[in-house]
């Protein structure tokens, strides 16, 4: 197993049971504990976790009301890190050259950039510092990033604010790449940050062609801040997990919906 597999599983038992042991876990993984500790003390390092006498527990976060807490993104983009490169490196082969794309500050969209073909011509327009972050992972002179200006929000690694928005009137992407919380069966979308909504909406309304990237956990699920309609959305990606099958509810009349292959 690598070490962010274990670590994936990890943060899924911290939130779980609230606390995890190094050497329950070294059992579980069939590995030594001081491969443990260290994967823990990189997870402390991330700020994802606080370690304690003889296991970690999930680090405190945010002073956001408690309506709107969302795990950092530090935590948001270890959890199921392998279904949402499977979502970016499908949802990169619509980007072709010449195009001007909006990335969203999401878990999921981060991993897009590092999909993209070098030899071809895009500008990606981001409220997301982590998108900036790992676009360094491959970086191409057929590149163009611009960050949009605000309020730089830590635990997101991200811009917001009214010069967020106002940086964002200046600028009409041909696609938009971006992600939510929850889906409902009512067919909306909704997210769980109140300061980056007005953002994406904007970003949704002037885009013809929006890509929504969202992971089998994001289907027939609430969340608090509502994002948009799925009849503003044209194309919903989604992972091998899931269950096609039961997403009758989608509203298919302007969708056009995708799975990404097992990689």
């Amino acid at each position: 197993m690598y070490s962010i597999e274990r670590k994936t599983e990890i943060v899924n038992l911290l939130e779980t049971s609230k606390r995890v042991d190094v050497s329950a876990l070294a059992e579980k993984f069939g590995t030594s504990k001081e491969t443990i500790r260290r994967d823990l003390r990189e997870l402390e390092k991330e700020g994802v976790v606080k370690r304690t006498h003889g296991g970690a527990v999930l680090s405190k976060f945010g002073n956001q009301p408690s309506a709107f807490q969302e795990y950092p993104i530090a935590i948001r983009g270890i959890q199921r890190f392998h279904e949402k490169n499977q979502i970016c490196k499908r949802a990169a082969e619509f980007i072709e050259d010449g195009d001007t794309i909006f990335i969203d500050n999401s878990s999921t969209t981060m991993y897009l950039p590092k999909y993209l073909a070098p030899e071809c011509h895009v500008t990606i327009v981001t409220n997301s510092i982590k998108v900036l972050l790992e676009y360094l992972s491959a970086p191409s002179p057929n590149h163009v990033l611009i960050c949009l200006g605000g309020i730089f929000n830590p635990s997101n690694l991200s811009v917001y604010g009214g010069s967020s928005l106002k940086s964002a009137e200046i600028y009409y992407p041909n696609k938009a790449f971006l992600s939510c919380a929850g889906i409902s069966r009512e067919n909306i979308l909704a997210d769980s940050s109140i300061y980056e909504i007005d953002t994406k909406r904007m970003m949704i309304d002037r885009t013809p062609e929006v890509f929504l990237l969202a992971d089998y956990t994001k289907f027939q699920k609430n969340s608090q801040v509502f994002l948009c309609r799925m009849s503003d959305v044209q194309y919903l990606i989604t992972d091998s997990k899931t269950a096609v099958d039961k997403m009758d509810f989608l509203d298919r009349s302007n969708l056009n919906l995708i799975v990404a292959p097992r990689p």
